[in-house]
């Protein structure tokens, strides 16, 4: 067999899949030390490297083709057979799945993302993942016949941890507690059974056990969520059966989990039968698999494109500074692409931009900073596209853009979960109750960004948005650094009228008194935010965040209302949390 021969190639390239699930799942693995240890912020060093493990073996991989051929001197039907060869080795492979993305990357790579061919690639899957085949290998059940008490126990000395409680039974006492006050007598009789993932799903400072009980044909979700004390001992800090706030454990807004399986497709199948609404791709990307969760984006939006008739169109909101966003009106996404030109306000390079962007990527999102993701040459149908959008595109980002035949090409795009911008809400909404609750969710957003070590600079309220679910998520990156990178100022109190005409003002300054003038545009809404969150105003507060992010504090943001917790909700005073 010739080195140059698609079969030898094809084994190549899986064996730089495996290589690189293998790196990906010890980084993985190792989340349960970590946190057991403690150990924040090698937990948040854990994140970047795993994130950018992919593009490493994806370099190493191509690297190695180059070495065996030339990729642009071999015929097509060299290419349909590299496939065929890659598709036998498959059979049986439990991440077939995710080595079909690696596959597909590998031809991107080599083609710069210009051959769009279900024949050389795998545009679509290979087969359909039939759920079930390996439930044994990914989820543990538990009688649930007997007592509340017995059945709690038995889960917690299932999930060993090398770690002491800091009080078992009143954990056990405050979830039987929460579940008896939360279902009827009834309902709770009716369960007979708990079924709970095997990988413990780790993120931050917390680890979650994610399952459901089955009472009947009904499932209702059941995770459980654990943390340790300042001493190091762990506790329960509370139980989730509301899918509401499992979605929002879920939600785009968040770090990747990390949950170690070699069954990846029967963990999403499990998963997406807890939350029907979420969408494939939105879970693989929330387990850290978002490279596989672009690739079956793609082929659910291709599927979209099929099934309506809409146009793509501008985003509604007011046109941003420094990137071009549109839309289809029925689909949950917004597409955003740099321009050729920033206005004069922005002293930023577009190279600044991607690098804003891939921080975000790596970084902490806590909740509440939007997902997004990178797409090289994007295929759109160029009768989709509204004339009014192909001219504005045309006007503003032209180098980006190419037309080929019937398709419009975008060299360069971000795709973002679709929310509606804030300040088009606070407009339209007339409940005065929602109003101040938004606004009150917004001050809590830009708290947790800074608590996180991120300054989201441009806080104007049309970059934000706002879910279905009422939460808060910023989505403009274009202005966003670290803490340390920007100085907190007060502005001087004096009688002088020309004091602030005098003020020396370095390009790094910040001067938060001012923020209650263009954070909100409205007067009572202004108001609102400066009664509900004065510390947002106060430079001391901004000064005491940097402070204790130069320290390595590293702040509990838990993705569940506080109210939620077991310490709030029976209000024990024992957890020294």
């Amino acid at each position: 067999m010739s080195a140059t021969s698609p079969k030898q190639i094809a084994y190549e390239i899986l064996k730089g899949f495996e290589k690189s699930f293998r790196w990906y799942s010890r980084i993985t693995k190792e989340a349960q030390q970590r946190f057991e240890q403690a150990r924040w912020k090698e937990v948040q060093g854990a994140v970047r490297e795993r994130i950018a493990i992919y593009d490493k073996s994806l370099t190493e991989v191509v690297a190695d083709i180059y070495q065996y051929v030339h990729p642009h001197q071999q015929s097509r039907d060299f290419w349909c057979e590299l496939k065929l060869h890659y598709l036998k080795q498959l059979d049986n492979h439990p991440q077939f799945e995710l080595a079909e993305t690696f596959f597909n990357s590998v031809i991107g790579r080599l083609f710069k993302h210009q051959k769009i061919d279900d024949e050389i690639m795998f545009v679509l899957p290979s087969r359909c993942y039939l759920a079930g085949q390996f439930r044994d290998k990914v989820v543990n059940d538990f009688d649930a016949t007997g007592s509340i008490r017995s059945l709690l126990l038995a889960i917690m000395q299932h999930y060993r941890f090398q770690l002491d409680f800091e009080d078992r039974e009143r954990d056990l006492a405050w979830t039987e507690r929460y579940l008896r006050e939360s279902f009827t007598q009834a309902q709770l009789a009716a369960i007979h059974k708990v079924e709970i993932l095997q990988p413990v799903f780790y993120r931050n400072k917390a680890a979650y056990l994610v399952g459901r009980m089955c009472a009947g044909n009904e499932q209702i979700p059941f995770v459980m969520a654990l943390m340790l004390n300042s001493q190091g001992n762990m506790y329960v800090d509370t139980l989730l059966t509301d899918r509401n706030h499992l979605s929002a454990l879920f939600g785009f807004a968040r770090s990747y989990f990390m949950a170690d399986t070699q069954y990846p497709a029967e963990v999403v199948a499990f998963l997406q039968q807890l939350l029907p609404n979420k969408k494939h791709f939105e879970l693989y990307i929330s387990l850290g698999y978002y490279k596989h969760g672009k690739t079956v984006f793609y082929r659910n939006f291709l599927q979209h494109l099929s099934q309506s008739q809409d146009q793509f169109e501008a985003a509604p909101g007011i046109r941003g500074l420094v990137m071009a966003v549109f839309h289809l009106p029925s689909y949950g996404v917004v597409f955003k692409l740099i321009k050729d030109e920033f206005a004069e306000s922005k002293k930023i390079t577009r190279q600044h931009v991607i690098d804003c962007y891939r921080l975000v990527k790596m970084h902490d999102r806590v909740g509440r900073m939007a997902d997004t993701h990178e797409y090289m040459n994007f295929r759109l149908p160029l009768h989709r596209i509204s004339a009014e959008l192909l001219e504005e595109l045309q006007t503003v980002a032209a180098s980006n853009l190419e037309i080929a035949g019937d398709e419009l090409i975008i060299k360069h795009l971000y795709i973002e979960r679709k929310m509606t911008p804030l300040n088009i809400y606070l407009d339209q909404e007339q409940d005065a109750e929602k109003v101040q609750s938004a606004i009150d969710d917004l001050g809590r957003c830009i708290k947790h960004i800074a608590a996180a070590n991120i300054f989201p600079g441009d806080m104007l309220h049309k970059n934000f948005g706002i879910t279905r679910h009422g939460r808060v998520i910023y989505y403009d990156y274009d202005e966003i650094c670290y803490m340390n990178q920007r100085n907190f100022r007060a502005l001087p109190h004096n009688d002088d009228p020309y004091a602030l005409d005098t003020l020396s003002v370095a390009p790094d300054d910040v001067f938060p008194e001012q923020f209650e003038y263009f954070i909100l545009s409205k007067p009572p809404h202004k108001a609102l935010l400066k009664a509900l969150h004065p510390e947002l105003l106060q430079p001391e507060y901004w000064q005491q965040l940097q402070k204790e992010a130069a320290t390595g504090q590293i702040k509990d943001i838990h993705p569940y209302p506080d109210k939620q917790r077991f310490i709030r909700r029976f209000g024990g005073d024992t957890l020294t949390d």
